[in-house]
């Protein structure tokens, strides 16, 4: 490989919630690990890898003009999404005019709710559901209404797209947020799934937030399709969100995207993201897009997911294989595994805090999946040098499951 995905990074000390934020948000962030336990962070959904070295070139080379003053977007900037959407997703058709800056995705889903909904409305998510949803659509005064996706006999999840109409109809609901590839189930959507979810909201006039921020993760021959790409009704319907920041590790320089093509949904979404007036654009996040974009950010990506199917073909055998009561799908995209412990926590007498605890306390940091509307499972970051991989598997088996 060209790039460097073995190498195993300190963070410490280098602004990474990761690791230097266990034990300091009870309920949220894991605990420290025991003495002679060093810290495998599994947690927090970002990547312990380095980025692709034409990002920070990028930022050193314009932090090295030593004046940053008010400033447009350029040319390079939307010409970059273009044809990243281009190559990466067979996007065509897409203009600079339908793309639009987010600070995050999730202040994008919050300024289209606020566009088309107003607080005490329902939104229909699926379930499982990404905490980051949850906390933003409650915190805004929207009201969650779950359709639980469901698992077949080989472990794949699908959407119930009856329960999904009913759920419309039964609570009045015109706005739903739909996450493709899936946050935390992994899923993958097919075409013809996401045709007929998109003809769901079409016969319940909704207008559908469609967060794509990990659509360049998906997993060994899994192809992402875009939401706004099924149909010409989806494309005026759809309000989508991407970001380079899952994929190149950006996240804490801040920066995102909308496609809307839609004028009127463009408008109203614009109009309302920009009355708070801090919705600008970083010229440092500006340039990291860029960098990321550029043929050698492409290189990079298809090393990094080779990577990544790698790691999850390793955990979920091991897995499998060796912790008898955890259960799991195998993801299609992200990085993340979801564990369903309920059948390992009952037949062993504990609570699934208890074994979380089990597990941080030898430094393997994963996350409470029940803050995900997932009862009884634990969600865990795979984005590592498969050697960390290894030794977490190791620690689980030795000290956790079968200790």
């Amino acid at each position: 490989m060209t790039y460097d995905f073995t190498s195993i990074m300190d963070r410490h000390g280098k602004d990474a919630i990761a690791v230097d934020g266990l034990g300091t948000d009870l309920g949220f962030a894991p605990d420290p690990p025991r003495d002679g336990f060093d810290v495998i962070p599994m947690w927090v959904a970002d990547m312990n890898f380095p980025t692709v070295p034409t990002v920070p070139q990028a930022i050193i080379e314009r932090a090295q003009h030593p004046v940053y003053g008010y400033f447009s977007p350029t040319d390079d900037y939307y010409n970059s999404i273009i044809d990243w959407q281009s190559t990466r997703n067979g996007v065509t058709g897409l203009t600079r005019e339908a793309i639009g800056y987010e600070n995050g995705v999730l202040g994008g889903v919050i300024s289209a709710l606020t566009a088309f909904a107003a607080p005490g409305d329902g939104v229909l998510l699926h379930s499982p559901t990404y905490i980051g949803f949850t906390r933003s659509i409650e915190n805004n005064g929207y009201r969650i209404v779950h359709s639980p996706l469901t698992l077949d006999e080989r472990g794949v999840w699908h959407m119930d797209y009856e329960d999904m109409d009913r759920k419309l109809k039964e609570h009045h609901i015109h706005v739903a947020v739909f996450c493709s590839p899936h946050n935390p189930c992994g899923r993958v959507w097919e075409r013809w799934e996401i045709e007929k979810a998109m003809e769901v909201y079409k016969a319940n006039d909704c207008v559908v937030i469609s967060d794509e921020i990990w659509s360049d993760l998906t997993l060994g021959n899994h192809q992402h399709i875009p939401t706004q790409s099924v149909s010409e009704d989806a494309r005026n319907r759809t309000v989508a969100f991407y970001a380079p920041s899952k994929t190149f590790n950006l996240a804490g320089l801040v920066g995102s995207y909308h496609i809307i093509y839609n004028p009127t949904l463009r408008d109203r979404i614009v109009a309302k993201s920009s009355k708070c007036h801090y919705n600008d654009m970083n010229v440092l996040s500006m340039h990291a897009l860029i960098g990321a974009y550029r043929p050698e950010g492409h290189e990079w990506l298809d090393e990094l997911k080779a990577v990544l199917t790698g790691n999850v073909d390793y955990a979920y055998d091991y897995i499998t294989k060796h912790f008898q009561g955890v259960s799991l799908a195998k993801p299609e995209g992200t990085y993340m595994l979801l564990l369903d412990c309920e059948q390992w926590c009952k037949a062993h007498g504990l609570t699934l805090a208890e074994l979380e605890k089990r597990g941080w306390d030898v430094g393997v940091d994963w996350q409470d999946g029940s803050m995900f509307q997932a009862p009884y499972s634990i969600r865990v970051n795979l984005a590592l040098p498969l050697s960390r991989v290894k030794e977490a598997m190791r620690r689980l088996d030795q000290y956790v499951f079968n200790a």
